[in-house]
């Protein structure tokens, strides 16, 4: 009896081996052949702006170098969680991607209830690049670094406040961040989007912004916004004279306004690995180092492993912050 058990055993084991070897065998040719046809990569705003041209950047790279389609799929709408949505039910066969960033892996799920998991319904491929946060002031205020700026704030509890693009945004957290370290009062005054919160603080209406470089740079070389401190580990080349945080006496703030490429769960391996590798090798390349570079986004190359683990540490950034400032949004 014992002997028949075996033997079954034995059967079925080696019936799973092969079962399991011919999957592996053909999730590698597939990705040896990977891609056969148009590639999607769903873009979560509307065309224009630092997500939008880095889904492009990277679908232009793409292309040329897997010489397959890549085309960008703008879907706005819900601050990035519909694009986020439908690549979670995609099927993840690597023709439907996502340009994920920290809008819809960082903040959204620290402020919001989703209906999607951040980490469980996607597959981490590859990270692109990142451009810090500034701390601006209106031109017209007496302040030059950020020890003044804490001091005006508790000067003047009443009047201080801040613009930013829209409650649990970074440019939201970021100011909250900075509010709970340093202790000082300032209101927030949120908008839709970065560009009609620029224009209330360049009109001196609202008195400081917390935006990504990037948005904020053209104001900053008029003379119209005064940087005061930018996130980071180490000083921005555009701005060289603006310390980072750490240096004005604030550590925590070395996130940065990050953009990657996500898939639906379970994609295959080889095909994950196959896209990291190209993405990976295409923003070391000097010219695409130059394109990103206008909108003043530095290349952060990462394995699928390391970019799994930035954005579940960004998460637990924000998360925590938002219980602190008990910000939360249904």
């Amino acid at each position: 009896m014992n002997s028949i058990f075996n033997q079954f055993s034995l059967r079925r084991l080696q019936f799973i081996i092969t079962l399991v070897t011919g999957l592996l065998f053909i999730n590698i040719l597939n990705a040896a052949e990977y891609p056969t046809k148009l590639v999607k990569i769903i873009a979560p705003v509307a065309p224009g702006g630092g997500v939008d041209l880095v889904a492009r950047t990277v679908a232009d790279s793409l292309t040329k170098s897997l010489g397959q389609s890549f085309i960008v799929d703008n879907q706005s709408g819900g601050g990035g969680i519909i694009a986020s949505q439908a690549v979670a039910r995609a099927t993840p066969d690597g023709y439907t991607l996502l340009l994920s960033y920290v809008g819809t892996h960082g903040t959204n799920p620290a402020v919001r209830k989703l209906p999607y998991d951040a980490i469980k319904d996607f597959t981490p491929v590859a990270m692109v690049g990142g451009t810090p946060n500034v701390l601006a002031v209106y031109a017209g205020l007496p302040i030059k670094n950020l020890k003044e700026f804490i001091a005006y704030a508790l000067a003047h509890p009443d009047t201080m406040s801040y613009g930013s693009s829209g409650p649990g945004t970074l440019t939201h957290l970021a100011m909250e961040q900075l509010k709970l370290q340093a202790n000082f009062p300032s209101t927030h005054v949120p908008y839709r989007g970065i560009g009609p919160a620029f224009i209330d603080t360049l009109g001196g209406q609202t008195l400081s912004m917390f935006p990504g470089l990037a948005a904020a740079l053209p104001h900053i070389k008029s003379g119209k916004l005064r940087a005061i401190a930018v996130s980071g580990t180490k000083r921005h080349p555009l701005i060289p004279d603006v310390p980072t945080f750490k240096e004005s006496g604030f550590d925590g703030f070395d996130g940065v306004q990050w953009y990657g490429i996500s898939a639906p769960a379970k994609l295959p391996l080889a095909i994950r690995d196959k896209l990291n590798q190209e993405i990976n090798k295409a923003i070391q390349n000097p010219e695409l180092k130059e394109r990103l570079s206008a909108e003043a986004i530095t290349p952060m190359p990462m394995s699928p492993e390391q970019f799994s683990t930035y954005i579940k540490d960004d998460i637990e950034r924000w998360t925590k912050v938002a219980k602190e400032r008990k910000i939360s949004l249904e």
